[in-house]
């Protein structure tokens, strides 16, 4: 709809109008424009537009509105319809700055990715704080230019290709949060300053591919079922969280992580190391691994101190040794543990099973925290499995309680 198409309806509207009694106040017409176009920025980019025939004090309200949402149709080829509509929508925008901008789409084909590409640019000119970009299907692949914005702070991105270029933040000095869900990440090195958080969940990169995480400034990370090897960490001093799972989809085998088809292979343990190596001034942490993972067991065999880790969450990977010795050696590592949580062949996060545990003697597990003394084992059923790493904490004298 452009601006004329909705002047033309506004002023049919308003005769119809004219003979109206007037049965109450219009108090959200009353509100100063900055609330409206702050309201305004909550909607479709469309609905926005619409609200021109609401009043005449509307009719260009979405002109100027905090936030932009481009939000795609269901069916084939959901962009097209979107192209004619969004190229007028910025085009008649006044030149105002945006605090966000979402574009949200479905299925589109090559001929689209222009736009979708302009679209983003434009959002950047516009100094943007909060950019996201959630793409369905396939993927899209950004431009080869590198991303250069003071303002944006947050950067949401579903579905996205992304290379060095876009991922080189040495021109995003106030960006602090960075969320990629399915992603292809297609880079050797994520670098930022100024990053405070950081979420890489169900991405991939190039089989064999390394990808260094280097965030200084960090405060918390999330990486969940990353389809390849394990991005090495470096470099994160301030790190206070993070969430590790090592999916089904994580290639950490000799031939992937050195080049070399030897399953005991010493030359894969510092890079393997680098993991809990980066994470390890972390004063909260949760580990979970599938079975037959090698990463974390590989970076035991030189494990860092934890030295201000004071809360633990750990999965049943840690337990599938028989002597514990996984579980043991991040214990003994960590002075100042305060509580362990163990999820026991049990996602949740509502669980069938919880039990709580403390000392109930001095004697306590070998060379570990003398701040230790909560324990939590959750699971849906209490099996032989269960049993067997409740018979092992019980010769410490922990006792459980439901």
């Amino acid at each position: 709809m452009s601006a004329d198409d909705a002047a033309h309806l506004f002023d049919g509207m308003s005769k119809d109008l004219s003979s109206t009694p007037v049965r109450g106040a219009d108090r959200i017409s009353s509100l100063p424009d900055h609330l409206l176009h702050h309201v305004l920025s909550f909607l479709p980019a469309q609905a926005a537009v619409q609200t021109c025939v609401l009043a005449r004090r509307w009719r260009h309200l979405w002109r100027s509105t905090t936030g932009l949402r481009i939000v795609g149709l269901d069916g084939p080829e959901p962009v097209e319809y979107l192209r004619v509509f969004v190229d007028h929508l910025l085009m008649l925008r006044e030149r105002t700055d945006l605090d966000t901008v979402e574009i949200k789409l479905g299925t589109f084909s090559e001929d689209d990715h222009p736009y979708i590409k302009l679209w983003t640019r434009f959002a950047l000119m516009c100094k943007v704080r909060a950019l996201t970009v959630h793409i369905y299907d396939p993927y899209l692949y950004l431009d080869d230019l590198p991303l250069v914005s003071r303002n944006l702070r947050t950067l949401d991105l579903e579905g996205v290709g992304l290379n060095d270029y876009f991922l080189d933040f040495s021109s995003c000095p106030a960006l602090e949060l960075l969320k990629m869900n399915l992603c292809d990440i297609s880079v050797d090195k994520i670098s930022s300053r100024t990053l405070k958080h950081l979420s890489i969940t169900n991405c991939r990169a190039d089989l064999g591919s390394k990808v260094h995480l280097s965030t200084p400034g960090l405060v918390y990370l999330k990486l969940d079922n990353f389809s390849s090897t394990t991005p090495i960490l470096v470099n994160m001093a301030s790190l206070e969280a993070a969430f590790v799972y090592l999916g089904e989809d994580c290639i950490d085998v000799c031939g992937v992580l050195c080049g070399t088809n030897t399953i005991a292979c010493e030359n894969c343990v510092p890079n393997s190391s680098l993991l809990l190596g980066g994470i390890s001034s972390a004063k909260h942490l949760e580990l979970m691994s599938e079975f037959g993972k090698l990463i974390f067991k590989r970076g035991l065999k030189h494990c860092p101190t934890f030295s201000k880790l004071k809360t633990l969450v750990l999965n049943e990977y840690w337990c599938e040794a028989p002597d514990m010795d996984p579980l043991l050696c991040i214990l003994k590592n960590s002075p100042v543990l305060e509580k362990l949580t163990l999820l026991l062949f049990s996602k949740g996060p509502n669980h069938m099973v919880e039990m709580k545990g403390s000392y109930s003697s001095v004697e306590r597990l070998p060379e570990t925290s003398e701040h230790l003394n909560m324990f939590e084992v959750k699971c849906n059923v209490v099996d032989g499995r269960i049993l067997k790493v409740m018979k092992f904490l019980c010769a410490f004298n922990i006792r459980f309680s439901f």
